[in-house]
């Protein structure tokens, strides 16, 4: 892409109330823009970014035999009156449509994906099965200060499974916490993220929590010195030690919180009467689990862990484009040699972002660090027919000739 035809433009300041780190890296740089607290337009840069971390969960759960739907975002009263919500989801986004008929914008599915799968489970032999969608969610989050981390509108990955009982549901939970240790690692915070013993709130006794440790985190977590699993601070006083090995040295982390899993059990397939009949001719209700990682959320807390004073260092699974590719200076010859890169690189399939802009080398290299993008090469008169390599993560850069810049890239694919 050419950074002259990229309608977004990165902002030397901001206003002072952001104060969000996510945020203000992310709306700073040009890939996103705030509408209002907790409401963001996803910029050209920025869409590419969540995509890209989209088609990441999207491969894991299909390996875990995910199958994909869309639900609707706007939903009926009733469906929520079955389950008790309408009045107790304090953060529920009601409407009074045309009809006079009352609506909810959803914040989550647990009421639409179950009346939907009764009509398709009806024996032992339907069992087990999973679910998935990748959708916008509506929650009127009285504290919408943290940018990406607390949305009033947000795009989230929410996965239902269904089972004919616990043992199954077991299996399959297990099954889904070491997906999201691979979703964790593709997305280049596996290292920091640790699976977290919480409550189970109205589901289940506990549930688990996946929290990448970053000092500017919302939550506490206390983290096991030796297995690395961890405890949430709201459950720290009755649990004192970890679960897993029993050590009591525990460290105090700041955390934020970038996915979850819950058994749900029959809690939301009993209301709708989602039941199936067993092997003996016996109706039994269904058993459920769901499995929530926020998209969005989660590259909020990317760029929150990985960024430096001058500004981004994507991880290069995520990261828009491959190489950020500068052309300094006016002379027709460099120009002409990088156009011809420039040309290479995108017959080869190689993500590349052009900076072709009639713009300072200072602004160029400034805005290079500040977006973030891995790999960044410079043409120039000073590099006398060469580029000049650095990774964005690294102080040093070295002198290549273009063919094995090429072929660098080329293999790196």
């Amino acid at each position: 892409m050419l950074q002259t035809q990229l309608f977004t433009k990165t902002r030397k300041e901001i206003s002072a109330d952001e104060k969000s780190l996510n945020a203000r890296l992310l709306i700073k740089s040009g890939y996103i823009d705030k509408l209002m607290a907790g409401v963001f337009t996803y910029l050209p840069l920025g869409l590419r970014v969540l995509k890209k971390i989209e088609n990441i969960v999207r491969e894991e759960i299909n390996l875990i035999g995910g199958q994909e739907i869309l639900m609707p975002a706007l939903t009926p009263k009733e469906y929520w009156d079955q389950t008790g919500r309408w009045q107790n989801f304090d953060a529920l986004f009601k409407l009074r449509g045309i009809d006079s008929r009352e609506y909810a914008l959803g914040a989550t599915h647990e009421e639409i994906i179950s009346p939907l799968l009764k009509k398709f489970i009806l024996s032992y032999k339907d069992l087990p099965l999973y679910v998935y969608q990748i959708q916008d969610k509506f929650r009127n989050e009285p504290r919408a200060k943290s940018g990406l981390l607390r949305g009033r509108e947000f795009l989230m990955k929410d996965l239902y499974s269904f089972h004919s009982d616990d043992e199954d549901l077991d299996t399959y939970y297990y099954k889904s916490l070491k997906a999201y240790k691979k979703i964790f690692d593709r997305c280049g915070i596996g290292s920091k993220t640790f699976v977290t013993l919480a409550s189970g709130g109205s589901f289940s006794k506990y549930s688990h929590e996946f929290q990448t440790v970053t000092e500017f985190g919302e939550d506490t977590i206390f983290l096991c010195t030796k297995c690395k699993e961890a405890i949430n601070k709201e459950l720290f006083s009755e649990l004192n030690r970890c679960q897993i090995c029993g050590n009591d040295r525990l460290e105090e982390k700041k955390s934020i919180e970038v996915g979850n899993i819950f058994k749900l059990g029959v809690k939301y397939s009993t209301p709708f009467n989602l039941n199936f009949v067993d092997k003996d001719g016996r109706e039994k209700p269904v058993v459920m689990g769901c499995y929530g990682i926020g998209i969005g959320r989660l590259m909020g807390t990317i760029a929150e862990v990985w960024h430096d004073e001058n500004g981004l260092v994507w991880p290069e699974a995520v990261a828009p484009f491959k190489v950020h590719l500068l052309l300094l200076g006016s002379d027709k010859d460099v120009k002409k040699s990088a156009e011809a890169v420039y040309k290479k690189l995108v017959e080869e399939n190689i993500e590349v972002l052009f900076d072709d802009r009639d713009v300072s080398a200072g602004e160029k290299l400034n805005d290079a660090d500040l977006l973030g993008i891995p790999q960044r090469a410079v043409i120039s008169k000073k590099t006398g027919g060469k580029v000049a390599l650095k990774a964005r993560n690294e102080k040093k850069e070295k002198i290549v000739k273009i063919s094995e810049l090429i072929k660098i890239y080329k293999d790196n694919v």
